[in-house]
């Protein structure tokens, strides 16, 4: 029997009509273009309507594969939306999205590993794939940042935007797809980059919205050490695993922090600028929906075969790296 890979056979993306432009935060917190520029790359990000949830954006994204691959949606097994700005708490969000694109013959559950949640579900989808029980999962990364960001944050505001990416996996058994992944977590640091109250440890009070708890917050520089460190280290790790020089590499997809964490990975992995994918001076930070958005954007520029390498790192931490050969040309 061959093995069996789990491979992307489609992909669709879903952005809010509203742009936040660095000059429209310049109107609101004590910013400017050139500031968020040179520190992030990010020129402007897309804000979804207040009252409209994640769901929203993965419902659009999910569908955008069903009509171009012209999928019946009973086909679908299962469903996984990674998000950390799920519509609502004890519901999953892809329980909803499956029942609204008509997937009623799947199930559906969230994964919470934030900017790291689409390579974490990468990671879950091809292991039900792999199994041999399941042919075709929709795996989605959404996230409604502006909902969690508090703009009069100058450190925080300038960085995250709305959006979501999704993927279809399929079965494949010529050797594309998945070939190997290198994903690490360490909750020692979780206070770095947190959202402090609205969970069971400190519950939702009355003086936790207005001291501002339910937003999320950041220690940049340490953040972005660690980020840096770990983003590079698992991308070598796969790298060097797999017997990958350089050369070999067609393509980085990093999760899109900070132009300057990509950077200094593509750096340490000895990968040429023209390899090294980026759309964060389009959508700043859309936290699990990036690479996805990312693939999106690019697909017309791989080719079956290419070997890409995915990397990200996000709060919890959590982090990691995952080795795909495409497995289709557009």
């Amino acid at each position: 029997m061959k093995n069996i890979n789990a491979s992307i056979t489609a992909v669709g993306s879903f952005l809010p009509e509203k742009i936040l432009s660095n000059t429209d935060l310049e109107k609101i917190v004590d910013t400017n273009d050139e500031w968020i520029t040179s520190r992030t790359g990010i020129k402007e990000r897309r804000i979804l309507d207040k009252g409209i949830g994640t769901s929203h954006m993965a419902i659009q994204a999910a569908n955008a594969i069903i009509e171009s691959k012209k999928l019946d949606p009973l086909e679908i097994d299962l469903v996984i939306v990674a998000t950390i700005t799920p519509d609502m708490h004890a519901t999953a969000t892809a329980a909803y999205v499956a029942s609204e694109i008509g997937a009623s013959n799947a199930f559906g559950f969230d994964i919470s590993a934030a900017c790291s949640g689409f390579l974490y579900g990468m990671s879950t989808a091809s292991a039900f794939i792999e199994s041999g029980r399941y042919k075709k999962i929709i795996l989605i990364g959404a996230d409604k940042m502006s909902s969690i960001v508090d703009y009069s944050d100058r450190n925080t505001c300038i960085i995250f935007g709305d959006g979501a990416g999704a993927v279809l996996l399929e079965p494949d058994y010529e050797g594309y797809g998945v070939q190997d992944e290198y994903l690490r977590s360490n909750g020692s640091n979780r206070n770095l980059l947190r959202i402090e109250a609205g969970g069971s440890q400190t519950p939702t009070t009355k003086e936790s919205v207005e001291e501002k708890k339910h937003f999320i917050y950041q220690d940049g520089k340490n953040v972005f050490k660690h980020a840096v460190s770990n983003m590079s280290d698992a991308s070598e790790q796969i790298m060097n695993r797999n017997n990958l020089t350089p050369l070999d590499v067609n393509y980085l997809v990093a999760h899109q922090a900070n132009k300057r964490i990509i950077d200094a990975t593509s750096n340490r992995m000895g990968i040429k600028d023209e390899k090294v994918l980026m759309n964060i001076h389009r959508y700043g930070n859309t936290t699990a929906a990036t690479i996805p958005l990312l693939l999106f954007d690019f697909e017309s520029k791989f080719k079956k075969g290419d070997n890409i390498i995915f990397a990200s790192f996000g709060a919890g931490f959590t982090w990691g790296a995952m080795y795909l050969k495409w497995a289709y040309n557009h």
